[in-house]
């Protein structure tokens, strides 16, 4: 048998293991690998299949024994693999090839050996990191409190509901200021059937926010969050300093610390007229590294963004990738911008990362958005929902979604109409719930949203936008 061919049964036993023992002669150990081979592939089909295809296969696979399995495994099938690539160059007989053969072929069979390793390693390190991640961020309660104590059952794991709610925040925390002020704050209420999503924003600057009744801070506050103003001339008692105030007075809750997030879920589900389930809290900062791990976000700048206590930064107007310190100033900057400018600005960053962080992008750069992740993020979100979460993530992305800002002129944040926050909340939550169901895939598509008149869609009685619209006009 020459050089090539050699390397061509060696090369053809890295596809299909068994390949070069039969062609060797070794009859009974190709057989045995091949039928393994089969056995595998079988056995990965049958888990895709039972898994409710790709959406749900991705839901299994955040699950931490999974995720355990799945890098012991690949740990294990690659010193296998390596094994037998090493072992299929043996018994195609490279000793019989002339001294100028062997040496090429070992060469070329070496790198073989270690290239069908790589992938096996990639995926259990990609695995290991994931596994630390995940368990970094994600906790497990002692129950569910949407299912009010009783243990979520895996047939019904929404418990009943029909919709999702997860309140998304965005804060301020630094390491030279004290507390959290969630300057970000948006309600996404998701169809669980559907994956049509809601997007409900609300201003920071919200002010007599209303507390639900029965609670310590309804108690202390019984008409509305009013405290004298601070020294400068500044508020502390809007609707962005109530986790920050919770935190900060725990003698309003009989001494228990840390009441800032479940406060805030209370306020913003009785400002809505919906139950909040869970929160997620993105430190702003963080965010920007998040953008950085994959490479910057495209965004179109409608004009000059001037940011810095002496108006020193300038992110440019114009079409271009963005940095995540600057995609940050973008978002934030307050020099010559009102909040609800900000606001919208926000989302365009939002919309952009959803549809740029595709997996190609987030799998290239995996150890760095992990890395950011984890110090990007806090929620309450327990560990075993991801399971159900992940594949609802998946269908969300192809799937209608649309926003709805309480800005003025729609509400007036200085003396808000709540009957009117609830009433357009109920509204649009109808109108996103009666959309035919999508089926989720691995393959992320453009949002698709609502087709609105676009006259109508400046009227009260219309309010909702799609997450991007707005973005990218000059």
């Amino acid at each position: 048998m020459g050089a090539v061919k050699v390397l061509g049964w060696l090369a053809l036993a890295a596809l299909a293991p068994g390949a070069a023992h039969l062609r060797a002669g070794w009859r009974r150990t190709g057989l045995v690998l091949l039928s393994c081979y089969a056995a595998l592939l079988l056995a990965l089909l049958w888990v895709v299949l039972t898994s409710g295809g790709l959406a749900g296969l991705a839901g299994t696979l955040v699950d931490d024994a999974s995720i355990t399995v799945a890098a012991a495994g690949s740990a294990v099938l690659g010193v296998a693999w390596f094994a037998m690539m090493v072992h299929s160059f043996v018994v195609l007989r490279p000793g019989t090839l002339r001294q100028s053969e062997q040496i090429v072929t070992g060469t070329v069979a070496g790198l073989l050996a270690v290239a069908v390793i790589v992938p096996f390693g990639a995926t259990a390190q990609y695995a290991w990191t994931s596994r630390d991640l995940i368990n970094s961020i994600f906790k497990n309660p002692t129950s569910d409190p949407r299912a009010q104590g009783e243990p979520v059952r895996p047939e019904d794991p929404w418990a009943g509901r029909e919709r999702v709610n997860i309140l998304l925040l965005g804060g301020d925390a630094d390491d030279h200021r004290p507390g959290v002020r969630t300057d970000s704050m948006n309600l996404a209420s998701v169809d669980v059937a559907t994956g049509n999503t809601v997007l409900i924003s609300l201003p920071r600057n919200l002010e007599d926010v209303r507390f639900k009744p029965g609670t310590p801070m309804a108690e202390r506050f019984p008409d509305g969050f009013r405290l004298p103003a601070d020294p400068g001339g500044g508020r502390s008692d809007l609707l962005n300093s109530v986790w920050e105030y919770s935190d900060a007075h725990p003698e309003i809750f009989g001494g228990r610390k840390h009441q800032g997030a479940r406060v805030l879920m209370e306020t913003i589900g009785y400002t809505l007229g919906l139950e909040v389930d869970w929160y997620a809290l993105v430190n702003m900062w963080g965010f920007a590294r998040l953008i950085d791990a994959i490479g910057g976000v495209t965004l179109t700048v409608e004009q000059d963004v001037v940011f810095g206590r002496y108006n020193e930064g300038l992110v440019k107007a114009g079409t271009r990738r963005l940095k995540g310190a600057d995609a940050m100033w973008y978002a934030r900057s307050r020099t010559n911008s009102d909040d609800y400018t900000r606001m919208r600005r926000q989302r365009c960053v939002l919309g952009a990362l959803l549809d740029q962080a595709d997996p190609a992008t987030v799998l290239s750069r995996f150890n760095q958005v992990a890395a950011a992740t984890k110090e990007l993020i806090q929620t309450d979100i327990p560990r075993d929902m991801l399971t159900h979460l992940v594949p609802l993530a998946m269908k969300v992305q192809q799937a209608e979604v649309t926003s709805i800002q309480f800005v003025p002129p729609l509400i007036h944040t200085g003396n808000p109409d709540w009957d009117k926050i609830r009433a357009l909340t109920r509204k649009e939550i109808r109108e996103s719930s009666g959309a035919a169901p999508v089926v989720a895939s691995a393959t992320p598509s453009p949002t698709r949203t609502k087709k609105r008149d676009p006259a109508r869609a400046q009227q009260d009685e219309d309010p909702a936008r799609a997450l991007t619209d707005g973005c990218g006009k000059v």
